[in-house]
């Protein structure tokens, strides 16, 4: 790998070490140490995801304009005010505010990342987007950890560690980044030969294909809100359900590259394997919903595992050959925003269908979502005119 993607997975990591130190901890933080509602916390959160959409498009477009040293920069210097603000004052409602302000700037740099990701090692093709998949796990799986061994020792210092992470991210961005050459979408990049007609049909493949990766983002993030809370009611130890995400960590960052060789030996399109990782999603949740004890749900969740393996990576990497030449990050932001979309709207969906219904019936909403997921998946190339074997105009997938 080029050392300019070494540079974006060790920053990668970082920052989300750094944001991984919090995030699994907003809820008890708000509902135990703020003495607000679980409602309120749900909220909180919400308003957390709606700005990292927010972010995430107008990160996407501003890498096409200014290029991602800059806006990678900026994102991580909106985070970071707003982090050491949080260190200071985080009581009510100053929390809110810092929370919103905290997603818009972390919203900003993904999509700048991937962007980069891709163009600093083109001919590596899926490989690029892989790599910063794992990092992003192995951030989570550090961070989560760290942030609850912080925790019990004291909550304060966990906005403190926060804080110096995204220091450190922003020392790594400004002192590794800038030499990092990029085609971006500053005046004169845009290339003309290809028609506007077909830059539209492009845009709309990926719309199309981005509706099927929204559902199933809506169905996975069941596992952290519904489904962890059933676990509970069903007396899963909190300490047995939190061994089930280290595991899922743990297995991204050893079977990520073990799954790349056996892609490469089959030579498997990046359609296919979306296909078979919607289909892993739903042996995964029929595991799920018939577990009652422990092993069930370590057995759905080793599944679900292997399932986000073969997609969460995959739709980056055919978002970035689908972009016409200077909208990389237009596109990238497409894509994360539509993650963070799922992750916005899929707690809410889920607990208002057990609410009015019951477990039973969220799992049989879930398949029917993966289901058409997989129609998507299936058709959201289908106007486009220049097809490889692969299955995008590239050949890549």
């Amino acid at each position: 790998m080029p050392r300019a993607l070494w540079l974006l997975i060790i920053g990668m990591i970082v920052n989300v070490t750094g944001s991984s130190f919090l995030w699994p901890l907003n809820t008890i933080y708000i509902h135990d140490h703020l003495g607000k509602s679980l409602s309120v916390a749900g909220i909180v959160l919400m308003l957390n995801s709606a700005a990292s959409v927010i972010g995430n498009l107008y990160g996407g477009s501003l890498f096409d304009k200014i290029g991602g040293y800059k806006s990678i920069i900026l994102g991580i210097s909106i985070t970071l005010a707003a982090l050491v603000g949080l260190t200071f004052w985080h009581d009510w409602p100053t929390y809110i505010v810092f929370q919103i302000i905290i997603g818009f700037g972390t919203g900003i740099i993904f999509p700048s990342m991937y962007a980069m990701a891709g163009s600093v090692w083109k001919e590596g093709g899926r490989k690029a987007f892989n790599a910063i998949y794992v990092a992003q796990n192995l951030g989570v799986a550090v961070g989560a950890s760290l942030g609850g061994i912080v925790a019990a020792y004291s909550f304060q210092l966990i906005f403190l560690a926060n804080t110096v992470m995204y220091a450190l991210f922003l020392l790594i961005a400004v002192f590794g980044y800038k030499g990092i050459l990029v085609d971006s979408g500053k005046p004169g990049t845009i290339d003309i030969n290809v028609p506007t007609v077909t830059n539209r049909k492009n845009l709309y493949a990926l719309l199309i294909l981005c509706t099927g990766y929204l559902l199933c983002w809506v169905a996975y993030v069941q596992w952290q809100t519904t489904i962890a809370a059933y676990t509970q009611e069903i007396h899963i130890s909190l300490t047995q359900y939190s061994l089930l995400w280290s595991i899922n960590g743990a297995l991204i960052v050893v079977g990520q590259p073990l799954l790349n060789g056996v892609l490469k030996h089959l030579t498997a399109s990046l359609k296919l394997q979306m296909i078979i990782g919607i289909g892993i999603f739903i042996v995964s949740f029929l595991v799920a919903g018939k577990a009652t004890v422990f092993s069930g749900f370590l057995v759905g969740m080793i599944i679900l595992t292997i399932g986000e393996m073969f997609i969460w990576p995959a739709v980056p990497t055919v978002a970035f050959d689908l972009a016409p030449k200077g909208r990389e990050g237009f596109y990238q932001g497409i894509v994360n925003s539509t993650a963070t979309g799922g992750r916005m709207v899929g707690p809410l969906m889920g607990g208002m269908i057990v609410d009015m219904y019951n477990m039973s019936a969220l799992f049989i909403v879930l398949i029917v979502l993966f289901l058409i997921a997989i129609i998507t998946t299936l058709l959201y190339d289908r106007r486009l005119k220049t097809k490889m074997v692969s299955g995008t105009i590239h050949g890549q997938i």
